[in-house]
């Protein structure tokens, strides 16, 4: 996520465009049960208007614009792009890092390919490949998540790039083709903290986000 060719081309395409709907429904998309903006997140027209000439400006800075780095990044993705919503982006890359895990442990490139860069794809494949030439098979478990957060943001040129620090609670294992374990406990819960980086064009007309740098560390 056919006995000929064209099947089996139909079934692909098929997959990857509910993956890619899957994606789009969940990242970083508005839902109109959100609460509204807080006042001071944007100015409106009467308010720019009476803001005129009362302040001065500090180094160029708009008084809308919040001191905190992550939170001014998201600032500037939500002026560039109307419909993103925090609250729904962490909610859909929840939901991302749970498909990407997944199917990575059964080898599914299908799946993969449209949520990944290419450099990031070729790295989980070269993986899939050892694993696979090894005649070993992974299985991994997704026991919850004990904290999600966004730790940096940005926008330039028009590309809107966001990582995510994922604290989550694991069960993985590698077996052998004569179902030895070589790697991992199938009884022991991993905690391991995720940072992946995601982008998107907010001017291009696809709505997905893309997998473009991840790393990895025990806690």
């Amino acid at each position: 996520m056919a006995d000929s060719q064209l099947l089996t081309i139909i079934l692909i395409a098929s997959v990857a465009g509910v993956i890619l709907y899957r994606l789009y429904t969940v990242l970083g998309r508005r839902t109109g049960h959100e609460r509204p903006p807080q006042e001071n997140y944007q100015l409106g027209p009467r308010q720019a208007e009476n803001a005129v000439g009362t302040a001065p400006k500090i180094n160029h800075i708009s008084p809308d614009r919040p001191s905190d780095p992550v939170a001014s990044g998201l600032f500037d993705i939500n002026l560039a792009d109307r419909s993103f919503d925090k609250d729904q982006f962490l909610k859909g890359a929840r939901a991302a890092y749970e498909m990407i895990l997944t199917a990575f442990a059964s080898g599914d490139r299908t799946t993969l390919k449209p949520l990944l860069s290419d450099e990031v794809f070729a790295a989980f494949d070269a993986a899939i490949r050892q694993r696979e030439t090894a005649g070993n098979k992974a299985a991994l478990t997704l026991v919850g998540f004990t904290d999600v957060k966004i730790i940096a943001a940005a926008l330039k040129n028009s590309v809107a790039d966001i990582t995510l620090a994922f604290s989550a609670r694991l069960i993985s294992v590698t077996t052998s083709a004569d179902g030895k374990v070589v790697d991992g406990d199938p009884a022991a819960v991993q905690d391991i903290t995720d940072v992946w980086s995601f982008t998107r064009a907010v001017r291009a007309r696809d709505p997905n986000w893309v997998l473009v740098a991840t790393s990895s560390e025990p806690r």
